[in-house]
């Protein structure tokens, strides 16, 4: 089974078709907006977008933190000051089960991501699956630009590192598998190599996060 290096050597396959910087050390930059019309200019997209997002806002989610570690030093036993520093990691209810055998997860996220990047580098991740309780969490990784692991206890997941948050209902810890381009998303497919669900009864019991038509709100049995 390949290691980390070879789910990396993946995701840094895909950083260089689209031109981002792969070296280990150096910043990275936030992707370019990309052109990803399937219709032509003179012709009028079959969906709205503000009809889409409105019809599949009825679909009810889970939420999630997907969560990396931190940029490796650049080889002077220094992090690089020109990188960003700690771990990184955004909100994300876009996720779902793939794969049994093998174990295989799936998150989707916009290309146009500043956090991706950062993940791709890693060639590593963690699912935080988060409880009703959480949707403050959420909310301040769902922020661009800000310190989101301020005040965030967590500890390194136990393969890939990458931040377990303290709390949470269940973590998938994985492996950048394979990534698909999906339209102005992208399709990431982790192979799962440690998991596991709270012993905590006060954590279980409160049940998931869920998001549905533009709010948060918490399962309740029929």
């Amino acid at each position: 089974m390949m290691g980390h290096a070879g789910m990396a050597a993946t995701a840094v396959r895909y950083l260089r078709s689209v031109g981002a910087p792969t070296t280990a050390g150096q910043p990275v930059d936030p992707l370019p907006r990309p052109d990803l019309r399937a219709v032509g200019e003179d012709e009028r997209s079959p969906v709205e977008a503000a009809e889409f997002r409105r019809v599949l806002g009825n679909f009810a989610s889970g939420v999630t933190i997907v969560t990396a570690p931190a940029e490796p030093e650049n080889g002077t036993g220094r992090p690089d000051p020109r990188a960003p520093s700690g771990p990184a990691g955004f909100a994300c209810q876009s996720f779902s089960s793939l794969s049994l055998d093998p174990p295989l997860v799936a998150f989707m996220v916009a290309r146009t991501s500043t956090t991706w990047p950062r993940i791709a580098r890693a060639g590593v991740f963690c699912v935080n699956i988060l409880g009703a309780g959480q949707g403050d969490l959420c909310r301040g990784f769902a922020v661009s630009g800000a310190d989101k692991f301020a005040g965030v206890p967590y500890e390194p997941s136990p393969v890939t590192g990458s931040p377990l948050l303290t709390g949470v209902p269940a973590w998938i810890d994985c492996t950048i598998h394979t990534v698909h381009t999906g339209g102005d998303h992208l399709i990431v497919v982790g192979r799962v190599e440690a998991l596991g669900a709270a012993e905590d009864e006060d954590v279980t019991a409160a049940g998931p996060l869920l998001f549905h038509r533009g709010t948060f709100g918490s399962f309740g049995s029929l």
